[in-house]
């Protein structure tokens, strides 16, 4: 903050020799982009998973589950979360939040805990572009509608493969939607509510459509 306009700043700033803002397909600052989509059994429509930012591409380990932020945001804080976890966070997805809140609470708790370079956060919410670690979100269809994520129980492992593209969890899933009904909306009514109802999955842009009453 200095006080002077933009076009001040710019005229008296100096750039760095030899910076390359636009570099040419041959020389790419990376092989690969900053995001990759991954599909399997614990994301049939697939989820977004952030590259920048770490250089892990693998990972097997047992799922530690909460049904909000808050929920997981308290375990961190207690440290219930230990190096080799994924933590999954649902029911905070465009339905389930509504509106895909950003997961940057937990977020920051897990790096600042130095825990970012061995665990996951997987949710079918989303997160801030500032994260770091391994972090996979807008896991669809989300755990309001049914999807395979509102199935994962602690200890159930999930394999990250991000050579492969896949998300998957080995855990007869299947066998436990039985019953299964979804927990009561966080809204009842107003606008909340009314965009919960309309609102498409994360996979389809989590636009609304008209409700049909």
């Amino acid at each position: 903050m200095t006080g002077r306009s933009i076009t001040a700043e710019v005229q008296n700033a100096d750039e760095t020799a030899g910076q390359q803002v636009v570099r040419p397909l041959d020389n790419p600052l990376s092989q690969r982009g900053g995001f990759a989509i991954l599909r399997g059994s614990l994301a049939p429509e697939g989820a977004v998973v952030k590259l920048a930012g770490h250089s892990r591409r693998k990972h097997t380990g047992p799922a530690r589950v909460f049904d909000s932020e808050e929920a997981c945001f308290a375990a961190v804080q207690k440290r219930e979360i230990k190096a080799g976890d994924v933590v999954v966070i649902r029911y905070e997805g465009p339905k389930g939040g509504p509106g895909m809140r950003e997961m940057l609470a937990v977020t920051g708790a897990i790096v600042g805990q130095k825990l970012d370079d061995s665990v996951v956060l997987l949710t079918d919410g989303r997160f801030s572009g500032a994260t770091h670690g391994f972090m996979i979100g807008h896991v669809a269809p989300e755990a309001q509608v049914g999807g395979p994520i509102a199935f994962v129980r602690d200890g159930d492992q999930i394999t990250v493969d991000v050579e492969a593209r896949r998300l998957d969890v080995a855990a007869d899933l299947d066998s436990r939607k039985v019953g299964w009904t979804p927990p009561a909306a966080r809204y009842r009514a107003g606008v909340m509510a009314k965009y919960a109802a309309a609102v498409t999955s994360a996979a389809e842009g989590a636009v609304t459509l008209p409700v049909i009453r």
